[in-house]
């Protein structure tokens, strides 16, 4: 409902039926959590969204092997070569969480659908590069740490998917930030 103009006197925006328009406002979001609680955002039911009109979807599902690997399956209606473009350079900046511990500092980096000696990692006091080229799956990230690290403190591990690199923080110098001006 819109608000009702005032040609003389001050214009107050906050007049009129606020109740209404809240409750209206209430309504459209339980209604829209309804439906949202009602879809199904499985595989299947990602599947089943992705055969709508209009609709984009593209994800990837996990599964592990018999043999112990990860089994990953992709689907939805976007074509790989499409959803790459969107990567840059075809490379695929992998999902990072970097935890700064009180001893060291960890990365934890998602690498579905690679093998651990295709991952190339080189360690810097403040940065981690991440880097994996195989003919499925290319991954590339440089990581800014949080703090200054040991770079040949660092121990890496590779399984399911998953990559945790740890890295020793370097002992902080307490030196002072800048340089002291002497006046002439």
């Amino acid at each position: 409902m819109p608000l009702p103009l005032r040609r003389k006197g001050n214009f107050n925006p906050f007049e009129g039926d606020f109740e209404g328009i809240f409750e209206r406002m209430n309504e459209e979001m339980r209604s829209m959590m309804e439906n949202v609680s009602r879809m199904q955002f499985d595989e299947r039911g990602l599947e089943k969204l992705s055969k709508q009109p209009g609709a984009k979807v593209y994800g990837f599902s996990m599964r592990m092997g018999q043999d112990g690997k990860p089994v990953i399956h992709e689907f939805g209606n976007i074509r790989p070569s499409a959803q790459q473009t969107q990567i840059e350079g075809n490379e695929r900046a992998p999902l990072v969480d970097v935890i700064d511990d009180k001893d060291e500092i960890v990365v934890i980096a998602e690498l579905p659908g690679v093998e651990k000696k295709e991952i190339e990692l080189n360690a810097a006091s403040q940065k981690l590069s991440i880097r994996v080229e195989n003919p499925k799956r290319k991954y590339s990230r440089e990581v800014e740490l949080p703090k200054r690290v040991l770079p040949e403190s660092a121990k890496a591990a590779y399984k399911n998917g998953v990559l945790e690199v740890r890295l020793k923080k370097a002992k902080e110098e307490k030196k002072p930030e800048g340089k002291e001006v002497k006046i002439d």
